[in-house]
């Protein structure tokens, strides 16, 4: 039998077991035990994400639909594979039904990725095939005009929405839903392409996708576990950090040096996190957020938030490394996303979180299709079921 190493290189059968379990593995979140195997990505401590292989940083310039098939197909499309995948992506991406007297009655105080999985909740409903290889693929082509229609409907721009062109690219559908006025759109759609590519997917542990994964194992709909996933996706310890990051950096106000060190060891003493550094597994800079610098440096250089994450790239990590206690005190993939988003007018942070979670949609899906048809010969994963041990309780009967 194959098995597979922490990262992604096969070992042989005299690896009998991968970790000795004891008490202090209870009670901590599942943190490095072990439970599958992942098909569309890995990390490691120093490259950080690969998909299928492939080192993020080689992948962030190539079209989202190019690292959609490699994901869903774990090989990059040829030049014909590619074209062929994007006439079907076309097909897929016409909306089953209309979203509008749903949109129309949320809250628009609600925050935008309870829209979203309520969107895709409803985009499920309307049209749920149960082949998990048809829905997930279905979802993902319908996401960039759920997306657009989730920021017209909560900002109340209901009129003159356009058609959807569904031979455009996934991010031009988006932008010209959204219709944004008085921005660069050539730098709006590059910036949206990079952010989908570098958020896809990052292995199989992270709280959303192994959500998705356990939702999905009990039968659940593609679609309803791709919504448990998005509500994972929203806690402010996971995904909506990004959200908290741009908050963060506005907060910092500052670009010169002196002034940033002392704001973020205020923030230290005064017991706040430092938004946009550190990661679970990574112990160096996050490749993601290394390529969204070098982005920045070429789009926005002198945009005041982007000059105030490249001094706190300069600061952070020397001021946290300090702390004995903090492994790594590098930048991660948030510090920058929400400076180069803010940058092409989408200036409610609010909103930074649904790009994660579109983008996640397509890596979930990708997984979730794997452990449902692939796994175990084709068997698939049983449902998930961890044991719990019982604690603080005894026999006790009703006198």
């Amino acid at each position: 039998m194959t098995r597979f190493g922490r990262y992604g290189e096969t070992v042989t059968d005299e690896a009998k077991h991968l970790l000795d379990l004891t008490e202090k593995h209870l009670d901590i979140g599942m943190r490095g035990v072990p439970v599958g195997t992942c098909r569309t990505s890995y990390v490691t401590p120093e490259e950080g994400v690969h998909y299928c292989g492939y080192p993020i940083a080689e992948l962030a310039e190539m079209e989202p639909e190019d690292v959609v098939y490699l994901l869903h197909n774990k090989e990059l499309p040829s030049e014909e594979q590619s074209s062929s995948f994007r006439q079907e992506l076309a097909i897929r991406a016409k909306m089953p039904g209309d979203l509008s007297p749903i949109f129309s009655t949320l809250p628009r105080d609600g925050h935008p990725m309870d829209w979203l999985s309520i969107g895709i909740h409803s985009l499920g409903m309307m049209d749920c095939k149960n082949d998990w290889k048809e829905d997930a693929l279905n979802l993902l082509a319908r996401m960039p005009r759920l997306m657009g229609l989730m920021f017209r409907y909560r900002e109340g721009r209901t009129d003159d929405i356009p058609e959807d062109d569904t031979s455009l690219t996934m991010v031009q559908r988006f932008t010209n839903t959204l219709q944004l006025e008085d921005v660069d759109q050539e730098k709006l759609a590059k910036i949206i392409s990079v952010y989908l590519v570098l958020h896809m997917d990052h292995g199989g542990g992270n709280l959303s996708t192994f959500v998705g994964k356990a939702v999905a194992s009990g039968h659940a709909t593609l679609y309803s576990s791709i919504a448990s996933s998005m509500n994972a996706l929203s806690g402010p310890l996971h995904g909506r950090a990004n959200q908290s990051c741009l908050e963060f950096v506005l907060r910092v106000g500052t670009s010169v040096p002196e002034e940033v060190e002392h704001f973020v060891r205020r923030e230290l003493e005064e017991g706040r996190p430092v938004f946009g550094f550190g990661h679970a597994v990574l112990r160096s800079e996050d490749p993601r957020a290394t390529v969204q610098f070098a982005l920045g440096e070429t789009l926005c250089p002198d945009d005041e938030n982007f000059k105030i994450i490249r001094t706190l790239r300069e600061v952070a990590p020397r001021v946290l490394s300090e702390n004995p206690k903090i492994s790594n005190p590098n930048a991660n993939v948030d510090i920058a996303s929400g400076a180069l988003l803010h940058h092409v007018g989408l200036t409610n942070p609010s909103y930074y979180t649904t790009f994660f979670g579109w983008a996640r949609v397509i890596g979930i899906g990708a997984q979730i299709f794997d452990e449902r048809v692939v796994m175990r010969d084709g068997k698939g994963v049983p449902i998930y079921r961890p044991k719990y041990i019982a604690r603080d309780q005894s026999l006790r009967h009703i006198e």
